[in-house]
């Protein structure tokens, strides 16, 4: 197997949670498997989640964290991220960094009569942790917030993405937990 560039987001804003253990065992296994890993946690990364009035031309500049998470954004092969579904959406600090790194001019270009993604030729994969049965996260909510990461966040800088949904998560017994950790090993093993 050829070696990836591999960064892993822990999209949690709390220190321990499940997104946090996914992340860790994926790229543990990831790392064993000889691809080199590079790692940030979403409650380590200090920045101003607002992007404010900030426009295309006049936006802010990036705090160092944020500098860092896109620098390993743009270094990466595959993109790996985990994140609960809070209230039908990501939390408000992932939803921020997004906000604020994935601009213009480095991530996407504006110059021709559409965006034109400027991070082709990655994958990315994200665990989606939620409360909600598949089948109604299908039925009822169209999968809306898959089709946000993988269309209009991750596909829209050219990141072809898959989502491993993960329901039941508030109150998870250890055996489903320990079943969610080891299919992130899987994949990490072989960074898919």
């Amino acid at each position: 197997m050829t070696q990836k560039r591999i960064f892993v987001l822990n999209g949690h804003p709390a220190e321990t949670s499940i997104s946090s253990a996914l992340t860790g065992a994926y790229s543990d296994a990831a790392k064993q498997a000889g691809h080199d890993v590079r790692i940030a946690n979403l409650h380590d990364l200090d920045f101003d989640m607002d992007y404010g009035m900030g426009g295309y031309k006049g936006s802010k500049p990036l705090e160092p964290d944020l500098e860092t998470v896109l620098s390993n954004i743009e270094w990466a092969e595959h993109v790996v991220i985990s994140t609960p579904m809070w209230w039908g959406g990501l939390p408000a600090k992932l939803k921020g960094l997004f906000d604020r790194t994935l601009l213009p001019g480095r991530t996407f270009d504006t110059k021709g009569k559409l965006p034109k993604p400027m991070l082709g030729g990655r994958t990315g994969r994200v665990f989606l942790t939620s409360d909600t049965p598949g089948w109604y996260f299908r039925l009822i909510y169209r999968n809306a917030l898959i089709q946000q990461l993988k269309k209009q966040i991750l596909g829209f800088i050219g990141i072809k993405t898959k989502v491993t949904p993960l329901a039941g998560a508030s109150h998870i017994k250890s055996e489903k937990l320990e079943r969610w950790v080891k299919q992130a090993q899987d994949y990490g093993s072989q960074a898919i």
